[in-house]
């Protein structure tokens, strides 16, 4: 096993490893939080979930626009100083957060923080393929979400034990992670966006944003974007409509439904890299197609199983649908990127998270009280299916796409 280790190592640069530790650290930090936001919304402003439902609106208003923002500043500019003023602000915004005590205000710093947050999530995603040949940006990809997976599972561990100490504790210690990543990446981190590109790159920061219109164009990746979109409109419900389905139809208490996460998380942190290298020389769309039947099925026996032993059946069939599409996404969206693109493609590919959960947890809530909670599940499967079927399709036009591309080149080379 060691000599495994040791081999996988060797295999990748020192660089993406400080950056991998650097990644672990900052994702540490926002789980010390974020598990906990709900419960000090309520408690410290004596206030329900509707107004928890606001702040994840907000976070999630703020992560669109640090996206987009992070996405165009770091083709313009470089990862480095991108993913540094993202960290020290978004560090800064969380401490100011635990000493607010007016909601409005608290409002206020959720969209500054998720702007902040998210500005320097598509720099890190970027700096990826920018160190990592084609052949092993699928691995990098999957060992940065083991490495994300490992801090989700330890950080709300650790956030109840500083818990005991009080809400603020989270705040600081939330802070304290973003502050050091910082300084890990300000030390240790050279910037990866080539030299050719940098002495090229003479645009304004306008013409850099006017920029994203060229990915807007890109309609094979913007089909990829959206159906990446539903897909991540249905994962959302694990962690927002499914424990209160639970608890409200079987008496299944918030406990074991941490047990439930715990599972998944712990199936990613053992077998993703595993699973990745297996299935990355087969076409990845037919894979992603496969994982979302998964998920469908997963979501899908919940409207139909009450056996407490099924729910972990259906969590485990819904983690190895994500292992299996997580294999892919970021990799794909470095492919079809430009180099000189690339943060913005990534950026891009970012909304199909944040948007869903704009709305993603209303929607589901007047689905349930509208037509009954089992109704959820259902819907959950039947835009599986579509995802399933949009992948197919997004594999039969990648393949046209390339041909073009394989074309045009030959025709400069004759030039």
């Amino acid at each position: 096993m060691f000599t495994k280790i040791k081999s996988t190592y060797n295999e990748f640069p020192k660089k993406f490893w400080i950056l991998i530790l650097s990644s672990f650290i900052d994702v540490l930090g926002s789980g010390l939080l974020f598990p906990f936001y709900a419960l000090y919304v309520t408690e410290h402003f004596n206030v329900g979930l509707i107004e928890v439902g606001y702040l994840f609106s907000f976070l999630s208003a703020g992560g669109i626009i640090g996206s987009i923002l992070g996405g165009s500043l770091s083709d313009k500019y470089g990862r480095k100083p991108v993913m540094l003023f993202g960290l020290i602000f978004s560090g800064l915004g969380s401490l100011v957060m635990g000493f607010v005590n007016d909601l409005n205000f608290f409002y206020l710093f959720a969209i500054f923080l998720g702007l902040m947050g998210a500005a320097g999530r598509p720099a890190r995603q970027a700096m990826v393929a920018d160190m990592l040949p084609l052949e092993k940006r699928n691995s990098g990809y999957a060992i940065l979400r083991v490495t994300t997976n490992l801090s989700v599972t330890i950080g709300p561990a650790l956030g109840g034990l500083l818990l005991t100490q009080g809400f603020l504790t989270l705040f600081i210690g939330d802070a304290v992670a973003s502050i050091i990543t910082a300084v890990i990446v300000f030390y240790k981190i050279p910037e990866t966006k080539s030299e050719t590109l940098t002495k090229k790159h003479k645009e304004t920061f306008m013409n850099t944003m006017q920029g994203y219109s060229h990915v807007l164009k890109d309609g094979v990746f913007m089909l990829y974007v959206f159906i990446a979109s539903l897909v991540a409109l249905v994962y959302l419900q694990m962690n927002s409509s499914l424990p209160v389905f639970l608890r409200d139809q079987h008496g299944f208490p918030a406990s074991k439904f941490g047990l439930l996460i715990s599972l998944n998380a712990g199936m990613v942190v053992l077998f993703q890299f595993f699973i990745t290298r297996k299935i990355s020389k087969y076409s990845p769309f037919k894979l992603m197609a496969l994982g979302v039947i998964f998920y469908g099925i997963g979501f899908l026996m919940y409207g139909f199983v009450s056996n407490e032993i099924w729910f972990f059946v259906a969590m485990a069939i819904i983690t190895t649908g994500e292992m299996i599409i997580a294999s892919f996404s970021q990799s794909l969206v470095a492919q079809f990127a430009p180099e000189d693109k690339r943060g913005r493609y990534m950026a891009v590919f970012s909304l199909q998270r944040t948007i869903p959960r704009l709305f993603g947890v209303i929607l589901a809530g007047v689905v349930m009280y509208t037509f009954g909670d089992y109704v959820l599940w259902y819907c959950a499967g039947i835009l599986c299916l579509i995802g399933a079927l949009g992948y197919l399709l997004l594999g039969n036009l990648s393949k046209k796409r390339l041909k073009t591309q394989k074309i045009e080149v030959s025709a400069k080379e004759l030039k």
